[in-house]
């Protein structure tokens, strides 16, 4: 049989992969520096950065050391971050009474960052999960491991209020409480904070990948597990139309941006929340998914690089126009 035989096709479609500059050329996807928020964790003191052991390269800052932080991340191209406070469990209590001060670790954090750096665009978590002794988001109803939902929502109200006038540019509520989009806006609007954007976890699932973000923050230990379940007010990840009546509810009460979290096992989830919603879109690749991409890269069973890069490729392809990421710094070194 004749080995020079070749086929009549008019289409061939590797003909547009054949080179770098072509593939490069009809990309359909194409991540930016300023496609990332980089989450970063911030201490009381001034001593060295802490490294985290649950993901590498990610480390605990002073307020001194998270100032230089933004610099970097902004001078590199990237647009956003999210500040993430770790308490000393001394001021953790029940009731997370330490969210209300108004010179609590994180608002002052803020203050920094936006005198430093003002271009750069800052987020804070409204939820109460790095403020109580038992690590869950809000203040709990009697029950051991149920949260009391108005209750809470009154607590987040105050919070949002002293969190924009610290300066930040969006409010980010993670919390899950039934109704606090709504609360929030009426509290920022009535404090005069029109100016101030609401970025809603809209679909935080309750994933068992968020782990070593609880190390980072110490609400795991507070809990005295990382196990800690979150399940009466955290999506089941078992459901898929929910999450669309989640971010319908936020886009109804206000909300500027909302979220799906976490992304990379929930892509599904981001196109559902795309296809739903003209709000951005945004999806947070969390701690879970960096760790295990490192951990499996330490063991030599993937390629770091290519596997970074990939999870992000396909976080935006599924519809995020903004990813949160560990990997937010390395990523706009090499875009950049």
């Amino acid at each position: 049989m004749s080995r020079d035989f070749k086929l009549d096709l008019p289409l061939r479609p590797r003909r547009l992969r054949r080179t770098a500059s072509r593939r490069a050329l009809v990309a359909e996807t194409v991540l930016r520096p300023e496609d990332f928020i980089a989450p970063l964790f911030v201490v009381e003191g001034r001593a060295r950065p802490e490294p985290i052991a649950s993901m590498p390269g990610v480390f605990r800052l002073s307020i001194r050391d998270l100032v230089k932080e933004c610099r970097e991340l902004h001078r590199l191209g990237v647009r956003g971050v999210a500040l993430f406070p770790k308490l000393d469990a001394k001021l953790k209590d029940a009731e997370g009474t330490q969210a209300l001060n108004p010179d609590t670790l994180v608002l002052r954090a803020v203050r920094a960052v936006k005198a430093a750096v003002p271009e750069l665009t800052v987020i804070t978590d409204v939820a109460l999960d790095p403020y109580t002794s038992h690590g869950h988001d809000g203040v709990l109803n009697g029950a051991k491991d149920d949260v009391d939902n108005d209750r809470t929502v009154a607590i987040l109200r105050e919070m949002a209020v002293l969190q924009a006038e610290a300066g930040v540019d969006f409010v980010a509520p993670s919390d899950m409480m039934d109704g606090r989009v709504k609360a929030i806006r009426q509290a920022l609007d009535a404090a005069g904070h029109t100016d101030t954007g609401i970025l809603a976890y809209s679909a935080k699932y309750n994933s068992a990948y968020y782990g070593p973000f609880r190390d980072a923050v110490g609400s795991a230990q507070a809990a005295g597990t990382k196990l800690l379940s979150k399940a009466t007010y955290q999506m089941n990840p078992a459901n898929r139309r929910e999450a669309v009546e989640e971010v319908k509810l936020d886009v109804a009460e206000g909300a500027d941006i909302v979220m799906v979290k976490p992304a990379g096992l929930y892509l599904d989830i981001i196109r559902e929340v795309r296809n739903a919603t003209r709000r951005p879109v945004a999806a947070y690749q969390i701690s879970g998914e960096y760790a295990q991409i490192h951990a499996a890269a330490k063991l030599g069973w993937l390629d770091l690089a290519r596997c970074r890069e990939e999870s992000l490729l396909a976080i935006k392809r599924a519809g995020a126009d903004l990813i949160l990421t560990y990997f937010a710094k390395d990523m706009a070194k090499l875009l950049g």
